[in-house]
């Protein structure tokens, strides 16, 4: 649930007018603002924040495998508005079982070699990715090295 207090963001108002319910929780905490996003709208989101918000810079997208809890797996992006110079993190919570979430490379081109890291490691599927496979461990390599699980 997203706190009051986020509600009266002009970020977060703007967001919620376009994407009604996209929001699903998030803080505010010593300065950073956390959006958890429903993971079936981050494209939608991200191309919003971009093109309306002027989210122009990608800085990172990365992952957590929450091993004990349900949805098990978390995808983070952090955005800049070098504009603006201010700083966005997003997160979209995965199930455990089929792990998977739309690519934004059609957003911001510099997601494709995250979002290649973050399948090889985590096994996290990425849709609509041009050119989804492997980046760091070998084609025959079996399972996902970051995955707490991996032996």
């Amino acid at each position: 649930m997203l706190p009051e207090q986020l509600r009266d963001l002009p970020l977060v108002a703007a967001l919620e007018a376009r994407e009604p319910g996209a929001i699903v929780s998030g803080k505010l905490d010593r300065g950073e603002l956390t959006l958890e996003v429903a993971r079936e709208r981050i494209a939608s989101v991200c191309r919003f924040l971009k093109e309306n918000r002027r989210y122009t810079r990608l800085s990172d997208v990365t992952a957590v495998d929450r091993l004990s809890e349900e949805p098990r797996f978390e995808v983070v992006y952090h955005l800049h508005s070098l504009e603006r110079n201010e700083r966005l993190r997003l997160k979209c919570r995965l199930p455990r079982e089929a792990p998977e979430i739309d690519s934004v490379t059609s957003v911001w081109r510099s997601a494709n070699w995250f979002e290649r890291e973050i399948f090889d490691l985590f096994g996290i599927g990425f849709r609509d990715h041009p050119d989804l496979r492997r980046i760091l461990m070998p084609e025959d390599w079996e399972g996902h090295p970051l995955r707490k699980d991996y032996p």
